[in-house]
């Protein structure tokens, strides 16, 4: 069954009363999995936007949802040492009952490093640091106590490099993303992961597979431009574009149109064997959207 989830770019604008808010819309609308991004500053530009520390803001998903997944898709290992990640994950997974996914990654913004004087390192060493600190998250999780509710708790891995990324995923890895809606490319990186697990003897299905995109949604075609015009406001790209241009803009690279049409493009997408579809949710304050995901398309998929 393909499942939809809720993706967050805190670093555009989130606030704790946005995030409050939308930590009980997806725990009670029904998605399967709620993320968000872990930047130190927007990554489109405008650095007046809210962008509300990724860490904090999980403990509190913690103890405003009930029921649905969370976590962070996905933390830099340039952000925090492997071990003090370890311990606020166990911390985070602890209070929510085993909820937590833990997404982890090697870091690739070069600028909010420079910013906030992080060192950057070369692409080389971030990805060692990556592979070296998800040994030690897990030996931190053996030698310290309390243990996550699931331990080792299960990491998620995005990215689509053959020669080092899609290997660790099969090594480590509980799920797998891939952040574009490209078909040919998307098929061609599940055989290389499918050749990685059975190299080490691991069945390829024990791995989740997920999507990112992201969606403009509306029953009808005033709805749809409604929206394609607020959200031409948050992505600088789209700023000089007309709606029904924003329309047919992100027509290939985004979920677009009504729920029906939606979930047929899902479903399309769906046979390719994606498990579950992360959608960037880019109107913070838009919960008339999320209700019509939850209650048209994500029972059309089901």
């Amino acid at each position: 069954m393909t499942q939809v989830g809720i993706m967050i770019e805190g670093q555009e604008g989130l606030n704790w009363e946005r995030w409050r808010r939308i930590c009980t819309d997806a725990d009670t609308l029904g998605f399967a999995s709620l993320r968000r991004s872990d930047h130190l500053i927007s990554l489109m530009g405008d650095p007046e936007r809210d962008c509300i520390e990724c860490w904090t803001s999980l403990a509190l998903a913690a103890e405003w949802t009930k029921r649905i997944e969370f976590g962070p898709m996905v933390s830099p290992v340039t952000f925090r040492l492997p071990a003090v990640l370890a311990k606020q994950a166990a911390a985070v997974d602890r209070l929510s009952g085993g909820r937590l996914i833990l997404g982890v990654g090697a870091g690739w913004n070069e600028n909010e490093h420079e910013v906030f004087h992080v060192p950057f390192y070369t692409q080389k060493e971030r990805f060692d640091r990556l592979e070296s600190g998800i040994k030690i998250m897990r030996e931190a999780w053996a030698a310290s106590n309390p243990k996550p509710a699931r331990n080792p708790i299960p990491l998620l891995i995005g990215g689509k490099g053959a020669r080092r990324t899609i290997p660790l995923v099969a090594r480590v890895a509980a799920e797998w993303n891939h952040s574009t809606l490209n078909p040919d490319m998307y098929r061609s990186l599940v055989e290389v992961l499918e050749q990685c697990c059975r190299d080490i003897g691991r069945d390829p299905k024990t791995i989740r597979r997920s999507v990112m995109t992201s969606y403009i949604i509306g029953r009808d075609p005033s709805e749809l431009r409604e929206r394609a015009a607020r959200v031409s406001e948050i992505i600088p790209g789209l700023k000089s574009l007309t709606p029904d241009q924003v329309l047919e803009n992100r027509r290939q690279a985004w979920f677009v149109g009504t729920p029906e049409e939606i979930a047929g493009q899902m479903r399309e997408y769906a046979k390719l064997g994606v498990d579950l579809f992360m959608l960037q949710h880019f109107l913070l304050d838009d919960g008339h959207a999320l209700r019509l995901l939850a209650e048209e398309v994500i029972p059309a998929i089901a």
